[in-house]
């Protein structure tokens, strides 16, 4: 009995320490796979971190904008390109975007006075654009503090002083008027232009690039002045042509009496011509006739005569055996004929 029962309990010790293995053996296992679990998530950690920070490191610049990195507040640098760029991430470096696209900014309805004394008023346009370039986005990140808003309210004071200084410059006549060559509305934008281009661009960064006259238009006390002085030159105007006109016709006239004279003279001559050469032709002719007839000239010129003084209102009392009455009572002479001897003419039987 002796034996059987340390059998028994060597056994017995035998199994619980086969246990005290088996058990060992599990404990080990454990504790290995609670060892790597910590290091992949600390390797996703590490990742998620890496990424994170990445992203944030990351700048877009857009078309059309500039983007400023500031560091601890103040601009540092200024990204032009558009694409994507680096920067520390926040606290450390932030990035600004500032628009670079073209604004315009109306002045609104100005009353000025013109150098002839006179008050017009007139609104005006500017269209300006920030400088793309770093040191005049930065000017205007300094003066206005990337406020588009702000900077058109102070580029309208500028405007505004600028028309009142401008205007000065010119008359009335000289920006309204009836003659479009008396017209200097261009003139008077390249001068008010003149007037704030290197302003805004020294004090904002920004640069002009149109100014207009967007409306003018003129007080009742000045709309009456100008309406007076328009009327007074046009009836300048119509006076000058009036008299220029009477002028014109005053020598159109001379001319035609003179060339009216002229024509006279000449045909005055030309008839006197005609006159003398038809006597010389009549005279030509008379020889001829009395050379051919002459008691036929003769009572043809005495019918002359009596048809030259004595018209259908003329009564006459002559006697009728004087010339050249002796005609109506006597009758025509008999002609002579030309085989007569003596000149006297035949008989018949």
């Amino acid at each position: 009995m002796s034996l059987f029962h340390n059998h028994d309990h060597a056994g017995h010790d035998h199994s619980g320490h086969g246990h005290d293995g088996h058990h060992h053996g599990h404990h080990h296992h454990g504790e290995s796979s609670g060892a790597a679990f910590p290091w992949r998530r600390g390797m996703l950690a590490a990742l998620l971190i890496a990424f994170a920070v990445a992203a944030a490191s990351l700048v877009q610049v857009r078309s059309g904008e500039a983007t400023v990195i500031t560091r601890f507040g103040n601009p540092s640098r200024v990204l032009l390109e558009p694409g994507l760029s680096w920067r520390w991430p926040a606290p450390f470096e932030a990035a600004i975007p500032v628009d670079l696209r073209l604004r315009t900014t109306s002045s609104g309805l100005q009353d000025v006075g013109t150098r002839d004394g006179l008050r017009i008023i007139v609104q005006a346009y500017v269209a300006w654009q920030v400088q793309g370039d770093a040191d005049n986005v930065q000017r205007f990140m300094r003066a206005v503090q990337n406020q588009p808003d702000e900077a058109a309210r102070q580029i309208r004071t500028f405007v505004g002083s600028a028309l009142e200084t401008t205007a000065s410059s010119f008359d009335l006549s000289s920006l309204v008027n009836t003659d479009a060559s008396q017209v200097r509305i261009s003139e008077f934008e390249n001068q008010l232009r003149q007037q704030i281009d290197q302003q805004l661009l020294t004090t904002y960064g920004v640069r002009v690039l149109q100014v207009g006259v967007e409306r003018l238009t003129l007080p009742s006390v000045t709309l009456n002045a100008t309406v007076d002085r328009m009327r007074a030159e046009r009836e300048t105007i119509a006076t000058e042509r009036t008299a220029v006109g009477k002028r014109e016709a005053a020598q159109i006239r001379s001319a035609a009496e003179r060339d009216a004279r002229i024509v006279e003279a000449d045909a005055t001559v030309k008839a006197a011509d005609i006159e003398a050469q038809s006597r010389v032709e009549a005279a030509q002719i008379y020889g001829r006739a009395y050379a051919g007839s002459p008691q036929l000239y003769n009572l043809l010129r005495s019918l002359d005569t009596l048809g030259t003084i004595v018209t259908p209102g003329t009564k006459l009392i002559l006697r009728t055996d004087a010339a050249p009455f002796r005609v109506l009572v006597d009758g025509p002479p008999a002609l002579d004929s030309p085989s007569a001897p003596n000149g006297k003419a035949g008989s018949q039987p």
